[in-house]
């Protein structure tokens, strides 16, 4: 069969597109509407993917189906599309990313059926340099979202000691991940190394509830607090994207503490899964509840302070 394509006007761009009515959910979600959604949920999403480069999961058939990770932008890729490209470690050529800063750039994503978006936690060109610490809360058999709420706010207890704010996010499939803006000079050793005294702390702290290593037997009933994302080579996805881990679309979005609290005490989990319809009339009544992860500014313990202070809270 011929594919079908047509040519969409997006900001000045012509787009074409194909295969709309591709059934990508089993549960009946469309690419033309994976598509739709991201259009309008780019005014909240674009200001946290500028200059970041990310890395593409593709299921071209849908989520039923194979799907695979692009990093290098496709051969394809239209010259209005911005790159930013990363040497490998082991030399060669270097990978040429994706980097999603305006509206067309990511309607061709979705066109190319990358339902889920995975971002780095820096900016181009100073990829040595996270704007954020991450923690990404990972529940093991046993565990749930709920689970994932309870370690949150452990982790956000601690971080307040250190005169540090965090900002929740649902990852839209079992977990919770947490951003700590910071939007000042660092690195990468410095963000993972905090991230990971954090995570051994409360591991120490609360045996029962959390782990810190990442072996999966350690795991059962428990959440791993994910540390190792606060790197240069890894991505965490991108808030607001749409995942691909079930026959219905579900999305990484913002929540308040609040919420966290009333769903915890209700014992409602369901209530921190969110469709992309529900994504849209949060962000229109509430607007990004994300947005001071792009705008805050927070500064990381000085390095000696910082070890003196968690080995003293651990004594």
């Amino acid at each position: 069969m011929p594919e079908k394509k047509q040519t969409l006007e997006i900001d000045g761009r012509n787009l074409q597109v194909s295969h709309l009515e591709k059934v990508l959910y089993p549960a009946w979600f469309t690419k033309h509407q994976v598509i739709d959604y991201y259009l309008q949920v780019s005014k909240y999403m674009l200001p946290h993917l500028k200059n970041r480069p990310v890395t593409m999961k593709r299921f071209p058939d849908g989520v039923d189906k194979p799907a695979f990770y692009e990093k290098n932008a496709p051969a394809f890729t239209p010259d209005w599309v911005k790159t930013f490209s990363v040497s490998r470690r082991e030399g060669g050529p270097g990978i040429r990313y994706i980097l999603v800063n305006d509206l067309p750039t990511l309607a061709w994503l979705a066109n190319l059926a990358s339902l889920e978006i995975h971002a780095f936690l820096h900016h181009a060109p100073r990829i040595q340099q996270p704007t954020s610490v991450v923690f990404d809360l990972d529940p093991g058999e046993g565990a749930d979202i709920l689970t994932c709420t309870e370690a949150a706010f452990l982790v956000r207890d601690l971080l307040r000691q250190f005169s540090l704010e965090c900002f929740p996010k649902v990852s839209g499939s079992k977990g919770i991940q947490l951003y700590i803006p910071l939007n000042t000079a660092t690195d990468y050793q410095a963000t993972q190394s905090f991230a990971k005294a954090v995570a051994d702390l409360l591991c120490r702290q609360h045996p029962d509830l959390v782990v810190s290593t990442m072996a999966k037997r350690a795991r059962t009933a428990r959440v791993f607090i994910d540390w190792s994302q606060n790197s240069e080579s890894k991505t965490t996805v991108a808030v607001y994207s749409l995942r691909a881990k079930v026959d219905r679309p579900f999305v990484s979005a913002p929540v308040t503490w609040d919420e966290l609290k009333a769903a915890l005490k209700n014992k409602r989990g369901e209530k921190l899964y969110f469709s992309p319809a529900e994504v849209l009339r949060r962000a229109e009544r509430d607007g990004d509840l994300f947005e001071p992860v792009v705008k805050m500014k927070q500064h990381l313990p000085a390095a000696v302070a910082q070890t003196r202070a968690f080995a003293a809270s651990s004594a």
